[in-house]
């Protein structure tokens, strides 16, 4: 288990790279799933996929906890990737998926997981970090945008669904 660094009083941040950190970040992460209207049917599932995912390197679990035992149950997750910035010979780093409990919000989670991701990526030396979230989600684009995050001009995102 890493732990990022951060403020004594500040949410503690874990990357999840145990079983035992994969398992408590897969509850969180049904209950994100839940909130855009995944049914619980897959949570099983839900452990399987992110132990998957970590272990090809293909994505990075951070949990986010309020208390400061090492065994506090995480209130948020945050998930990330890297991607091939060709233009650059380089890497950009994304952040893909973001929640935090409904009861335990603005109590600063959100904004320590954003943290720990950027400070993850500056690390790997990544040209810039980017995120994608609904334009109607005004508490996550107010937070992203206080947080340094702009929206970029002049793309257009498509996508082609491929599932039958």
């Amino acid at each position: 288990m890493t732990e990022t660094p951060i403020p004594r009083d500040a949410p503690r941040v874990t990357v999840c790279d145990s079983d035992e950190t994969l398992t408590s970040a897969s509850h969180l992460f049904s209950q994100y799933r839940h909130h855009y209207g995944h049914a619980p049917g897959s949570d099983n599932a839900t452990l399987g996929w992110l132990t998957d995912m970590v272990g090809s390197g293909m994505l990075t679990v951070y949990t986010a906890s309020i208390e400061s035992t090492a065994n506090a149950a995480p209130v948020g997750l945050a998930t990330s990737h890297r991607v091939p910035a060709s233009l650059v010979l380089g890497q950009f780093w994304q952040l893909r998926d973001l929640y935090v409990r409904p009861d335990s919000r603005r109590c600063g989670a959100a904004a320590a997981l954003v943290g720990a991701v950027r400070a993850a990526a500056l690390a790997a030396g990544a040209t810039r970090l980017s995120l994608m979230t609904e334009p109607g989600n005004h508490a996550a684009l107010g937070l992203y945008r206080s947080l340094g995050f702009e929206p970029v001009d002049g793309v257009t995102t498509l996508s082609l669904d491929l599932a039958p």
